[in-house]
């Protein structure tokens, strides 16, 4: 869970460091090449991101894992899914105001953002996820 607040901290301090003027937004607002590349390779990662997150617990292996070791596991798998999330919404978050406020990248990472709702790290759901069989 710390995870979580780290990574939403470090995309507050990021927006309000750019909002203030403290930074310039539109350093590589010039480079169209690599502004469609990166738009491109932020969109397949978060898209593959995010279902991957949301479903972690439901693989078998990860499952069994998780029930063999007596939960001692889900603290692991848990932070790998938060930052699944984390990760990209605060990569995009940068990416938006590097690439001179390029929506793709704020609405990618507020896409993350909402998605952290439905991954919340609570121990019983976790539990839930795990024990549940589909």
């Amino acid at each position: 869970m710390c995870e979580m607040y780290a990574c939403i901290a470090i995309s507050v301090t990021i927006i309000t460091l750019f909002e203030t003027g403290t930074l310039i937004p539109g350093f590589f607002e010039c480079d169209t090449t690599t502004e469609f590349l990166t738009v491109t390779f932020m969109e397949i990662l978060t898209i593959c991101m995010i279902p991957l997150a949301l479903r972690l617990f439901k693989f078998k292996k990860i499952s069994a894992a998780l029930v063999n070791d007596g939960g001692k596991g889900l603290t692991k798998w848990g932070s790998v899914r938060m930052m699944m999330l984390c990760v990209p919404m605060t990569a995009n978050t940068l990416l938006y105001y590097l690439f001179g406020l390029n929506v793709a990248f704020g609405y990618m990472g507020i896409i993350c953002l909402i998605c952290l709702i439905f991954v919340y790290p609570s121990m019983s759901r976790c539990i839930t996820e795990t024990n549940n069989k589909k």
